[in-house]
């Protein structure tokens, strides 16, 4: 064994818990495939999985729906979405530590990966796992106990669910790094609605098929990632999302206002989030011109309701999308012609 190849066994095994979307295949010819416990190698995307990570065992849960609440503590909030934010149009990844109480999933904290970034994926690299691994042992070190329990990333723009990639991933970490978490944060969409647009998921197993949940609460999804979301959405459930913070986090979110709560009042989401209301409009046009294709189309065939119900139902989340953008406009607004009367139109009488 090579001495990079040992380097990256030695990173690997100090790792609790990694994601495997991210994982770089190194020294393909060398490596040894990392194995099941029928003795199967595991591929991911057409690419057989190198044994660069320790396979843990899947914790046995009483069910597939065991864990149904997520807490996030005020400090890993910040943190994600400052970092998410700092993204910009690119996605960003990170990791999250935290611990277990019954049903729920507890993050304590969180800490950003240095990692390449596209507005559809990140790819992390060995830098990235370095930086993993020497975190956690460090954070260790000063008395934070809390393990991973998860990973995050950010979808700006397009909304809070997991992808066919996303999903991939959650399934092997749930598969051998019991327990664990995916989150996704939209730093757009938080900026526009002025609150935080963030969710928790888990997948199921593959090939199980869960009960009848009824409608989820609805959420826009851009036309070119309607099938992505479609294919995917009954893969994965969503966990009951709640913060809390303590003492300490109190404090600090005390301190941050006295210093930032010029930026708060000075800036304005219209401008901030410019092209971002520029796509939802050109996306919703060509929602509509879609409907009212098969409008058109539906005209000429009678009797097939069905198809008249599916262009009813596209018509009626359009309109739904439309009033969303424009709430949200009327917000932004709204929220500028306040400041201009509390700050510029002084009564001096």
């Amino acid at each position: 064994m090579t001495g990079e190849r040992k380097k990256l066994r030695m990173i690997a095994c100090s790792l609790p818990h990694c994601s495997f979307k991210y994982l770089p295949i190194f020294n393909m010819a060398e490596a040894e495939p990392a194995q099941d416990e029928q003795g199967r190698s595991i591929p991911v995307s057409g690419i057989t999985l190198h044994a660069l990570l320790p396979v843990q065992k899947a914790i046995p849960f009483p069910s597939h729906h065991y864990f149904k609440y997520c807490k996030i503590s005020a400090l890993a909030l910040l943190k994600m979405v400052m970092h998410a934010r700092s993204g910009g149009n690119l996605e960003v990844m990170g990791l999250m530590l935290g611990k277990v109480d019954g049903e729920t999933m507890i993050i304590m904290d969180s800490f950003a990966l240095p990692v390449e970034g596209t507005e559809t994926r990140v790819n992390a690299q060995a830098a990235a796992y370095e930086y993993m691994a020497a975190y956690i042992e460090n954070a260790k070190q000063v008395g934070r106990l809390e393990n991973a329990i998860g990973w995050y990333h950010s979808h700006p723009g397009y909304g809070c669910w997991l992808s066919g990639i996303d999903v991939s991933t959650q399934m092997l970490n749930q598969q051998f790094q019991e327990p664990f978490v995916a989150v996704v944060i939209d730093p757009t969409r938080t900026i526009s609605a002025g609150k935080v647009n963030l969710g928790a998921f888990r997948t199921y197993p593959k090939g199980y098929k869960p009960p009848d949940e009824g409608p989820s609460e609805y959420q826009t999804i851009p036309l070119n990632k309607i099938e992505d979301f479609g294919v995917h959405c009954k893969q994965y459930y969503a966990l009951e999302v709640s913060y809390f913070k303590s003492s300490l986090d109190r404090k600090l979110l005390e301190l941050l206002w006295n210093k930032y709560w010029v930026n708060t009042l000075s800036s304005s989401s219209l401008l901030t989030n410019a092209d971002y209301t520029t796509g939802q409009v050109f996306d919703l046009s060509e929602k509509l011109e879609q409907s009212e294709a098969q409008l058109g189309r539906g005209s000429f065939m009678l009797g097939l309701e069905t198809h008249d119900r599916k262009s009813e139902d596209k018509l009626a989340k359009a309109t739904r999308d439309s009033c969303k953008t424009t709430i949200e406009a009327i917000h932004g607004l709204m929220s500028q012609v306040i400041k201009d009367k509390l700050f510029n139109q002084i009564n001096i009488s």
